[in-house]
Parts: C-alpha cells; structure tokens; sequence
C-alpha cells in the first residue's frame, strides 16, 4: 500500500509583529505518496516557504499535526525531529548551499558520516549519485570550479543522499539561468523517479508546475 510520506493536518502558523497576530497558515491539510512530486505555487508571501519549513521540521506550527512517514513528529521533543529530519527528509534551496571548502564528493560523504553510514558504503552512493547527473568526471572539483547547473546537480542529489522518505525543494531552479534550469529541472523529476520519493517543490514559475503530478496553490493560508 502506498502510504503518504508527508501528511499536515490542520496546520497553522501565526506570527506576532508590532503588537498584531498575523495569520500566516490558516488550516492547511495535505498529503503527498512516496513517488509523487507535487508543485506548491502562490504569490510572493502567501507562506510558501513557512509551509516549506514546517514540512522539514525546521520551524513548528501554532497548531496542527506534522505526520512524516507516519510517524506524528510535530509535537516531538528536538533530539526526535532532529533525527527524523536527517533520516526521512531531504532538501533542495534556491542556492545551493554548498561547502565550499569541500568537493563535490565530499559535500556528499559528509551528511552521511553525520548519519552514521560505514565510509565504503557512504563513497559508493556518492559515486553512484554523481554518476547518475553526469559529474562523475567532477567529483574532486570544488563549488567556485563548478558552473552554476553542476553546482544546483550536486545540491540535489546531496538532498538525496542519505534515501530520503521526502524531498523538499523550494525554488530549486529559480536561481538559473533559463537554458541551466530547464536541464536542471529535468534531471530533478528523473532523479526524484528513479529514487521513488515523495517531493514537495516550491515553485512560482505555474509551466514547471504543470510537469510535477500535482499542484497546489497556497492562497490565502489555505492549499
């Protein structure tokens, strides 16, 4: 059976700014299965990137329930969440985030040595992912000797890396240039297949939206 890998249940977020309540998620409900890929569009501000975060157990919601591969998360301790995320959940931004002190290969060893992968299992699946976006022949150059698309290639399968339940990207390509981020963005949804995952992609561009199996507008705290 093909349950969800991320439910939200009545989600809500407020936050407080000069003495007002600003009502940013007003009871979002949602659910994405493992090996589907579902766009999340809405205007500058609607709460994308809250709702983005709530999802990753990086922020907490006023209210609501946060279900990742279904287990109730949102109402555990830290230590849990923080395991959680770094076992169920991957993640993809509009810049990279590379360390650029390290290679390719090793941005993508090291959250696996953070999860506890033996060091010959933790290079094969490096080796296997870069393989799998062309840069095998890239792997010991450093982010500033990697163009802006093989940077971006090596940010998502690091979001990969340690077999995510759930991918969230927000804005994966939204930093390319037109020609990059459509190679980009292909290789994202062929990678995102192949592994199976679940994927929630923020995302303003509707065209892009339209190739993911689902999408979703967040509108006015609601989806």
């Amino acid at each position: 059976m093909n349950s969800p890998v991320l439910q939200l249940k009545n989600i809500r977020r407020n936050f407080e700014q000069g003495g007002e309540t600003l009502h940013v998620l007003n009871g979002v409900n949602l659910s994405i299965k493992r090996g589907e890929i579902v766009a999340l569009l809405g205007p500058s501000g609607s709460g994308k990137t809250t709702l983005l975060q709530i999802s990753g157990l990086l922020e907490s919601p006023t209210s609501g329930e946060v279900i990742v591969d279904g287990q109730v998360v949102s109402s555990q301790a830290d230590d849990y969440r923080t395991r959680v995320r770094r076992t169920k959940l991957g993640f993809v931004y509009q810049f990279h985030h590379l360390l650029s002190d390290f290679t390719a290969f090793e941005n993508l060893m090291l959250p696996q040595y953070v999860a506890g992968v033996p060091k010959e299992k933790a290079k094969a699946r490096a080796d296997e992912l870069l393989a799998s976006v062309g840069l095998s022949k890239r792997a010991h150059h450093y982010p500033s000797q990697l163009s802006g698309g093989e940077q971006q290639r090596v940010a998502i399968v690091r979001g990969l890396v340690n077999h995510p339940a759930l991918l969230l990207a927000d804005e994966p390509t939204g930093n390319l240039d037109p020609h990059t981020a459509e190679e980009v963005f292909k290789m994202l949804l062929a990678t995102i297949r192949r592994e199976n995952i679940g994927a929630l992609v923020v995302t303003h561009n509707i065209e892009l939206g339209k190739r993911m199996d689902r999408m979703l507008e967040l509108k006015e705290g609601l989806v």
